[in-house]
């Protein structure tokens, strides 16, 4: 019987603690806001880096995969937080992206088509092994 108890009240807590968490988390992913209606009224994101929303975005998503029932059980708390703070973290790197001077774009452009590009290589090539292929990634004339 006090075992069941126990184990309620630590339930009940675990909860509690875990609502307080997301409010705070909420407040994290809120706390731009005003430099963002900067951003919009300047036209310009000035002299901020984008570099903090991409980072927050990508732990965002990683926190969100780890509270999935498909990694770990019981934390939809989790989950539900950081899914919205992706969400948010989107935005942001959207409105960031849309109000960023033309000069600053194209490198970042580049990168993404980079990125695209290393990403479809990673998926063609993950397959096969050292042994089986023998074709040259990189052709060289020297």
């Amino acid at each position: 019987m006090i075992l069941t108890i126990t184990y309620q009240a630590l339930t009940v807590l675990k909860d509690a603690v875990g609502i307080a968490g997301n409010i705070f988390a909420f407040g994290l992913f809120v706390s731009p806001v005003p430099t963002f209606r900067r951003i919009i009224r300047n036209h310009s994101t000035e002299e901020f880096s984008g570099l903090p929303y991409v980072y927050a975005l990508l732990n965002c998503l990683i926190t969100m995969w780890y509270g999935t029932p498909l990694v770990s059980a019981d934390n939809i708390l989790v989950t539900t937080v950081n899914s919205i703070g992706a969400a948010f973290q989107l935005v942001y790197i959207i409105l960031f992206i849309t109000y960023t001077e033309k000069d600053k774009k194209v490198p970042n452009g580049i990168g993404t088509i980079l990125g695209i590009v290393q990403l479809a290589l990673y998926f063609n090539y993950k397959e096969t092994s050292g042994e089986e292929s023998r074709d040259p990634l990189i052709v060289s004339y020297a």
